[in-house]
């Protein structure tokens, strides 16, 4: 009978071990079905940087060995100055004057070249030196992390498709216009006519897309900082360490340095080159003599848009990431007066409610002695020990140091100790400004009189 029972209790299990083999069970498969959910975004991510990189190298900007540097610039000489000046000197024709005027074709196709030549420059030596994900940041040693991976993803994808967007419609007028014009001009064969529209697209579709990708490259940068930046904002709603958001602070700020100094040559290049663009620009059309319309000029109108807008992608880029960078201060500011506010409030009520309690003990005690040291304590209110002020001191001074550190270092994209904000787009608009009203006066004004 004994020993019947003995061997019922050995066979049965204690019931408190059925629920946690599951809880085990259920948690390895959570982390399964994590790591595989990881594992399927970081090669979503993989995917999507191997075809912008094939986009790129497509373009000429991967020149990581010398055959590819080569071929890259080989084809840019080609395509991008040879073509289009053969054309326009093979495409001499009797009463072509009224629907081409060659003086502005070749400013364009120098302008165009030009730009396009300062873009394949400049990144193309950014990334043979850095390589592409590094020079994306993105790169698994250099701040990629697993929880941004779908939003890399997202910007990545919403980059390629401002890229359509502002190439398409330029695409659209560019082909219009040479459409247009080849219907106008008469030519000893068709099949000339064709190879004329052709070459002159081909050629200008080259020259543009180099040039607005490498705005775009530049915009898809400063907008996956962007990212890390808003990651930061909430980083102060998370942790209270203030030497945590001095590290990750220095760290975002280091990125946006090399940004800057991979960047400004560029930057200042493309500048120079669309202003004084636009300058030959204003001097052709404003001293010609004679008719200007679509089909004559209308290339000008589609370059300037083209050479704007990249302009435009640069600086809103930038301006960006310069003033989420410079607000950090501002959300800090707010943190540590709220942290502030709430500590002491806190304090005050913790001190009150004790010195009350004693107070009401010591009340009660009054019935049984009347003595008067114990009158004299009714009054008493617990004051904060010593080491309590001395924490909450503390951490009030790394709060406020960590303020004073921010509002010194502000941070965002600088070109050449110039942050690009809003002050210096607005010095930038009345200098373009000013170099308008000067042509103006040189030409019209003066060609009037």
């Amino acid at each position: 009978m004994g020993d019947s029972e003995v061997q019922t209790e050995a066979e049965q299990l204690p019931p408190a071990q059925i629920p946690l083999l599951n809880s085990n069970h259920r948690n390895d498969t959570a982390q399964d079905h994590h790591h595989q959910q990881e594992i399927r975004t970081s090669d979503g991510l993989d995917d999507c940087l191997e075809k912008l990189e094939r986009f790129l190298s497509f373009l000429g900007f991967n020149q990581c060995s010398l055959l590819s540097s080569s071929l890259s610039w080989a084809a840019f000489t080609v395509v991008g100055v040879l073509v289009p000046v053969l054309v326009l000197e093979l495409s001499k024709c009797e009463g072509c004057e009224t629907y081409q005027v060659k003086d502005f074709e070749m400013d364009i196709v120098a302008s165009q070249a030009c730009l396009a030549a300062v873009s394949l420059f400049c990144v193309s030596f950014n990334l043979r030196k850095y390589g592409f994900r590094r020079f994306l940041f993105v790169d698994r040693c250099g701040g990629h992390m697993a929880r941004f991976t779908n939003l890399y993803v997202k910007q990545i994808s919403d980059s390629m498709r401002l890229l359509i967007w502002w190439s398409l419609p330029c695409f659209i007028l560019k082909t219009a216009r040479e459409i247009i014009r080849s219907l106008y001009v008469q030519r000893d064969s068709w099949w000339i006519s064709v190879a004329i529209l052709l070459g002159l697209i081909l050629s200008w579709t080259y020259l543009s897309t180099i040039s607005l990708s490498a705005s775009i490259l530049f915009h898809l940068v400063c907008n996956l900082q962007v990212i890390h930046f808003d990651d930061y904002a909430r980083l102060l709603e998370r942790e209270s360490d203030v030497v945590v958001f001095i590290e990750e602070h220095i760290r975002l700020r280091h990125h946006l340095s090399k940004i800057s100094h991979r960047f400004r040559i560029f930057l200042l290049l493309q500048f120079l080159v669309v202003t004084a663009s636009q300058i030959v620009t204003l001097f052709r059309t404003t001293g010609y003599s004679g008719m200007i319309n679509f089909i004559n000029g209308g290339d000008f109108a589609v370059s300037s848009v083209v050479q704007v807008v990249g302009i435009i992608l640069c600086l809103h880029a930038a301006t960006k990431i310069s003033h989420r960078a410079q607000g950090i201060a501002t959300l800090a500011s707010r943190w540590h007066a709220l942290a502030t506010c709430i500590l002491t409030d806190a304090s005050l009520r913790s001190s009150n409610s004790v010195g009350n309690m004693e107070a009401f003990n010591r009340l009660n005690s009054l019935q049984l002695t009347f003595s008067e040291s114990d009158l004299e304590s009714v009054d008493y209110v617990a004051m904060p020990t010593t080491t309590q002020l001395a924490s909450y001191l503390s951490s009030y001074h790394r709060r406020q140091a960590y303020v004073m550190y921010l509002q010194a270092n502000p941070g965002g994209i600088t070109l050449f100790g110039w942050t690009v904000d809003r002050g210096l787009i607005n010095t930038i608009f009345f200098i373009e400004l000013t170099l308008v009203t000067f042509v103006l006066g040189k030409t019209v004004i003066n060609g009037s009189t």
